[in-house]
């Protein structure tokens, strides 16, 4: 016989609601744990589920969003397959009145389970597992459940996701942790002031001080190689080759084309392929493998007034380098106090990889190098 659903009390005190809407269309197959229709309360909007299987049935009278329902009202019918629909095609505006108090009431008739075609073997669920199962684009049928009656959870569909992810996709969930620190840039501002005097050809790309960093960085990690790796496998495997990834402005957002065996590069080289890379970043001619394999990245916000900032990790690679703008700043020198030009150097790293002291003596050799430049840089 029909199953009969009915508006069921959502709190102590609610006596009606305003229905919002069904959420299955009329003639389909309903299993139980799915979601019927929801109803707005004083509180919020609540999706009902089923706790019964069948075809829907949506009477005459079946209420539309907003309307006005009440607690126990009769809204609509579960069917089984060939089931008629009732004989009264319509469904009561409320529950029918109690019998009088002197008569007893009568004994409603057993409810049957609809009989439901064998293809259609019930696994139940609820509908907030059903959501995150469409966002993991998982098959939820099947799984084992730890809710009541088997019923499975948003935590069941989490599990099994988990237990499906490979390592190597678990792996690109960063740890991210950034240190900062600043280094006296002086010399390296000297450097590039003496290199732009020492070319005055008209259109000649004369290396600055990004060009200088990426000399210096590859330097660094030549002398730091746990920074220069990247979770292309498992485990970590530090790269023999260092391909520094610089951040361009493409406009709407940064790039990274890669200066491949950056170390291995003459300045000039690098001062020309990067020039090259932004005048084809903002044209949009970038090609997808010049943005590919990067070891380690650098990005600059100094043109925007940046002085210091945690930039984000380009996974699968392990470490990212910001830097900042270069400012004047009174600093103790001997016994005097001068105005020395300084730079904020801010790098992010995966503490999943290295820990902390690996990228602190990063961080201190390259500070070393920028305020000895010479002393390093093979032109």
């Amino acid at each position: 016989m029909p199953v009969e659903i009915i508006v069921p009390r959502q709190g102590w005190s609610m006596e009606e609601a305003i229905f919002a809407a069904w959420l299955k269309s009329d003639g389909e197959l309903i299993q139980a744990g799915d979601a019927l229709f929801s109803i707005e309360s004083d509180k919020a909007t609540q999706e009902i589920e089923s706790f019964d299987a069948g075809f829907l049935h949506l009477p005459q009278l079946a209420p539309k969003p907003g309307e006005k329902v009440r607690v126990g009202q009769l809204i609509g019918y579960l069917l089984a397959e060939g089931e008629p629909a009732p004989a009264a095609d319509s469904a009561p505006s409320t529950m029918p009145p109690a019998p009088p108090a002197k008569e007893p009431a009568p004994t409603p008739p057993a409810l049957t389970l609809p009989v439901v075609p064998a293809k259609a073997e019930i696994t139940t669920s609820t509908p907030r597992a059903r959501r995150v199962a469409r966002e993991l684009d998982m098959d939820w049928t099947g799984l084992p459940g730890t809710g009541r009656d088997g019923r499975i959870r948003e935590a069941d569909i989490r599990k099994a996701a988990t237990a499906r992810t490979p390592a190597m996709t678990r792996q690109q969930r960063t740890a991210p942790v950034t240190l900062h620190t600043t280094a006296d840039a002086t010399a390296l501002v000297r450097l590039r002031d003496d290199l732009s005097k020492a070319d005055t050809r008209a259109g000649a790309i004369i290396p600055g001080c990004d060009d200088l960093l990426v000399k210096l960085v590859a330097a660094a990690l030549r002398a730091h190689p746990v920074l220069n790796a990247r979770w292309d496998g498992d485990p970590l495997r530090p790269s023999a080759d260092i391909h520094i990834g610089i951040a361009v402005d493409a406009d709407t957002r940064l790039l990274f084309p890669v200066l491949r065996n950056a170390a291995l590069l003459p300045l000039l080289e690098i001062a020309s392929r990067s020039h090259d890379f932004a005048e084809r970043a903002r044209r949009g001619q970038l090609a997808a493998a010049e943005l590919q394999d990067a070891t380690f990245s650098i990005t600059n916000l100094a043109a925007f007034g940046i002085d210091a900032f945690a930039p984000a990790i380009n996974a699968p690679e392990c470490a990212i380098l910001g830097i900042g703008r270069i400012t004047r700043q009174p600093v103790e020198v001997g016994e005097t106090v001068a105005f020395r030009s300084v730079i904020t150097l801010s790098l992010s790293f995966d503490q999943r990889a290295f820990d902390t002291a690996p990228a602190a003596r990063f961080l201190q050799t390259l500070t070393r190098l920028i305020e000895s430049p010479l002393s390093s840089l093979l032109f």
